[in-house]
C-alpha cells in the first residue's frame, strides 16, 4: 500500500516563506517535495506504508519548526519610539 499525503503552511511574509522552505527542502530526498507560492509552502510527501509516512512527516515538521524559530530569531526586533525625557 503506498501512503500519501499534503501539508499546506502559511506564514506572516513570503520572505519567511521562502527562508523556511529553501531550509527544509535541502532534505527532500525523494520522500518529501516542498513548494512555495508567496506566504504558503506545500509539502508532498509519499511512502510504502502509513507508518513510513508518519516518520516522514514527523521529521518533516520538526525540521519546519526549527527552520521558522531560526528565521525568527534572525528577523531583526522592531523599535519602538523612544521617550524624550
Amino acid at each position: 500500500m503506498k501512503a500519501r499525503a499534503r501539508i499546506t503552511l502559511t506564514f506572516d511574509d513570503p520572505r519567511a516563506a521562502e527562508a523556511v522552505a529553501t531550509s527544509v527542502s535541502l532534505d527532500d530526498d525523494g520522500y518529501i517535495r516542498t513548494t512555495r507560492r508567496g506566504r504558503t509552502i506545500a509539502a508532498d510527501a509519499s511512502a510504502e506504508s502509513a507508518r513510513s509516512l508518519l516518520h516522514t512527516l514527523d521529521d518533516y515538521l520538526a525540521c519546519i519548526s526549527v527552520a521558522e524559530r531560526t528565521v525568527r530569531a534572525a528577523r531583526p526586533r522592531a523599535r519602538g519610539r523612544r521617550r524624550r525625557a
